[in-house]
């Protein structure tokens, strides 16, 4: 029996070697005839830790290599465009930081020079 593959979005990416997918479809309901969305979770090994949260990626059905995992990465198929807006922050302070450092050190030095020459000219 061949295995499945799928395509899914990885959801976290927060343990070493493992990401957890996240399978999305529609459902007709059977009575109401209205299409639900359902989700589907699968725990995926990445042995070389290539993608990230975001990725879409695709999986293939593997042996149970954990607990809760039962499926192996085959690869990325595309990478998240969605940017960290914490990070973007943390390195645009830091930014501004280095720049009011330097503009302090140049403020401290230039009186220091001035008064200097004054007193050489007295």
């Amino acid at each position: 029996m061949p295995k499945k593959v799928s395509i899914g979005v990885v959801t976290s990416d927060r343990m070493a070697k493992t990401r957890r997918v996240e399978i999305r479809r529609k459902v007709q309901h059977p009575l109401y005839n209205k299409y639900i969305s359902q989700r589907t979770i699968c725990y995926v090994h990445d042995e070389n830790n290539e993608s990230g949260e975001g990725d879409t990626v695709e999986i293939i059905e593997s042996r149970p290599l954990s607990k809760k995992k039962r499926w192996n990465l085959v690869r990325v198929v595309a990478k998240s465009t969605a940017v960290d807006v914490t990070a973007l922050r943390a390195a645009r302070k830091a930014e501004q930081e280095a720049e009011k450092s330097v503009m302090e050190q140049a403020e401290n030095k230039a009186p220091t020079e001035g008064a200097s020459e004054e007193n050489e000219s007295e």
